[in-house]
């Protein structure tokens, strides 16, 4: 890909376009990247981060995770911080799958207690968590229990018994961002969301059996602290969000704003996918409090689907979640935009913190996080291609100088559409098993979509992440098996 002339290197990790580059930049954008990752990102990218550093009210800089690729709006893997006075809300800065999310759960089973029964856990959460487009869930809901939900978000599944008061300690925000209005969504967000709970949805959502190694451990004490106890355990992550409802949101706010931006605001942006209002305009709180219903929804599903996969391994293990050990190690969500409380030029200040595939990995010691993690920092999970692996990481001290932010995924490499020209999804999912990965899928152009090819390196990426002073790796997590929509 091609550079561009103005992109200087700060340090290894660090490259910076200056306000220079673009005309309307208002403070410069930094990426994060090894060089290696920095001469294969796509141009986009470059396009995109100085866009978003032309948005009212932008404090410090425009980011980009090592993740990064093209998106809509700011890349995927962007951060931007506003002052909330002068600043701007934006849908394309928080993305269409509102709180697109990752969950890791423990277990106390080892791989060959879980390889025999592997193909019937898989097949289990293929038939118990729905995937692929238009997918309902088992949960049935009126339209006024629906707004519950989008309200109160974790609390309403521990009602409804499909919680541990646990899972909702290990829950960003405690599963919930409180200043919900369902007021403020339309009835077709509703309509769209109000049968999607407990729902993989398609696209790069899975639920996948994993394995911890005992040489993909890279701190022995900090993974005991986090739960990973004894060789070669077998955990759970999925990786899902807010299904049609949080698409609806985002729809019609990106409408509104498009209408009233420029008329209105005298607001002017480089790509109208950065359409905005000022945080503070009545938009722009009205936005702002729909985005949390749709936050909030996305914590319920992911809720509803632990719900449902514990009842699979404890249908195929005859003995019950709290036996086999299905606690969460954290629910930490992308895709959102949160006002936080951040130290900039020495002063501790309230911004308005927009990530766009980009994860809050808060450091030690630091307010909002669980009881047992104040020493440890934020568990941080990256999620990697099904044919790879993931990671979990935790936040660091450093990380202030990117707002405790991090990478969210691997990123892509190349577009579905090409993904789906250079492979085949039957002949993926029979090398896969070859290769000892059990997968079921409801689609194979869906499974062809997702083939690792078409991300890149995870290793590289977390790499980088670390070694940017963003979040450091604790263990790597080695599928075995995985449902994909």
């Amino acid at each position: 890909m091609a550079i561009p002339p103005s992109l200087k290197k700060i340090s290894e990790t660090i490259w910076e376009l200056p306000r220079s580059h673009k005309e309307g930049m208002l403070v410069p954008a930094r990426i994060y990247a090894t060089e290696k990752l920095i001469n294969a990102m796509d141009q986009g990218v470059f396009d995109q981060v100085s866009n978003v550093a032309c948005l009212p009210g932008i404090l410090k800089y425009a980011f980009c995770m090592p993740d990064g690729h093209w998106g809509y709006g700011f890349p995927i893997g962007g951060l931007a911080a506003m002052d909330p006075e002068t600043g701007v809300i934006s849908p394309g800065g928080i993305g269409f799958d509102i709180n697109c999310g990752m969950r890791l759960v423990l277990t106390n089973l080892t791989y060959d207690e879980v390889k025999p029964r592997l193909h019937d856990l898989v097949d289990g959460l293929f038939y118990r968590v729905p995937t692929g487009v238009g997918c309902t869930g088992f949960v049935r809901c009126n339209r006024e229990e629906f707004r519950e939900v989008l309200e109160q978000g974790s609390r309403w599944c521990l009602k409804r018994g499909f919680a541990w008061q646990d899972d909702l300690e290990m829950t960003e925000e405690g599963g919930c961002f409180a200043g919900a209005d369902a007021a403020k969504v339309s009835q077709k967000a509703i309509e769209r969301g109000i049968d999607q709970i407990g729902t993989l949805g398609s696209g790069n959502h899975y639920c996948e059996i994993q394995v911890v190694k005992p040489e993909n451990i890279f701190d022995q004490e900090l993974a005991r602290t986090l739960g990973f106890t004894i060789p070669n355990q077998v955990v759970i992550m999925f990786h899902c969000g807010s299904r049609g409802f949080g698409h609806q949101v985002a729809t019609d706010y990106l409408q509104l704003f498009l209408s009233v931006m420029e008329r209105k605001y005298g607001i002017k942006v480089h790509d109208r996918e950065l359409a905005c209002a000022p945080f503070r305009s009545h938009e722009g709180q009205d936005y702002f409090a729909a985005m949390k219903c749709a936050v909030n929804m996305a914590f319920a599903n992911r809720q509803v689907i632990l719900h449902r996969i514990r009842e699979v391994f404890s249908d195929q293990f005859h003995k019950s979640p709290e036996e086999l050990g299905m606690n969460m190690i954290y629910d930490v969500a992308h895709n959102t935009a949160k006002l936080e409380n951040h130290v900039i030029d020495g002063k501790k200040q309230e911004v308005l913190v927009h990530r766009k595939g980009s994860t809050r990995a808060f450091g030690p010691g630091m307010e909002g996080l669980p009881r047992q993690y104040a020493q440890t920092g934020q568990p941080v999970i990256i999620g990697g291609s099904m044919e790879t692996g993931s990671y979990l990481l935790v936040g660091v001290e450093s990380g202030k100088e990117a707002f405790y932010t991090t990478a969210h995924g691997s990123g892509r490499t190349m577009s579905r559409h090409q993904a789906k020209k250079l492979f085949r999804g039957k002949k993926l999912q029979q090398d896969m098993e070859y290769r000892g990965i059990y997968v079921q899928t409801a689609s194979f152009g869906g499974l062809a979509e997702e083939a690792g090819a078409a991300y890149k390196d995870i290793d590289d990426v977390v790499e980088a992440t670390e070694l940017a002073g963003l979040s450091r790796r604790v263990v790597k997590l080695v599928p075995i098996g995985n449902i994909k929509g």
